[in-house]
């Protein structure tokens, strides 16, 4: 009996975070992309079928959000792309608890989507994280690795191909992402988060994310 309390109080426990992760990731502050740079093409993948679960995740309507300082910095990335006659495409930006949690359901290798239990859940879920390409100027897609949600080793943050206009595009990207204060994931050449994520985060969410991952607060995602 006194085992069965016990796994009880944990299991509560763990619900009541998982509570206070979601009721904070609700309350994020966020802004509409286009109204900070409506040149920025926004192409949500996850309101359509042309993603890993096959089907539409968003409901009908739903926004390219994202924290207001991450929009400022993705209109410096802009700036910069349009001096090379590129524009930024955003994929996917904010997104809803629910719909990480349908993905994660959809998701057949957790490697790639971020458990909405463990840890702070998805960075995208606190607005901190876009997922983004290129364009030209006439918002032609161009060149790159893969496509959205292509999780074969192509689509490592390294290019590895011999083509020398995807590496060029590729590394445009990255530039203009890196220096408006942006930093990529290892595994996906088109997934930026915020270099200073974790100031953004309430301390305890910050904390177990970190832990999560077994790095130090020095150290990037």
């Amino acid at each position: 009996m006194r085992n069965f309390f016990a796994r009880t109080i944990i299991l509560l426990l763990l619900a009541t975070g998982g509570t206070r992760a979601a009721f904070a990731q609700e309350n994020v502050p966020l802004v509409d992309i286009r109204t900070v740079d409506p040149t920025i093409v926004i192409d949500l993948r996850y309101a359509g079928p042309h993603n890993i679960a096959g089907h539409p995740i968003y409901v009908y309507g739903t926004r390219p959000l994202v924290r207001p300082e991450v929009a400022q910095r993705l209109r410096i990335a802009q700036k910069f792309l349009h001096r090379y006659n590129y524009c930024l495409k955003i994929w996917d930006a904010y997104r809803p608890r629910y719909a990480q949690i349908e993905l994660w359901k959809a998701s057949r290798n957790n490697d790639f989507v971020a458990d909405p239990n463990a840890g702070a859940g998805s960075l995208h879920s606190w607005g901190l994280a876009v997922d983004a390409t290129l364009t030209d100027t006439w918002h032609r897609p161009v060149a790159m690795p893969t496509d959205f949600d292509d999780f074969r080793p192509a689509a490592m943050w390294k290019y590895a191909g011999t083509d020398p206009s995807i590496r060029a595009h590729l590394y445009t990207l990255q530039v203009a992402m890196r220096d408006a204060g942006f930093y990529g994931l290892p595994a996906e050449w088109w997934h930026f988060t915020a270099d200073d994520w974790q100031k953004f985060l309430p301390p305890d969410e910050a904390k177990r994310a970190l832990q999560l991952m077994g790095q130090s607060p020095e150290e990037k995602l």
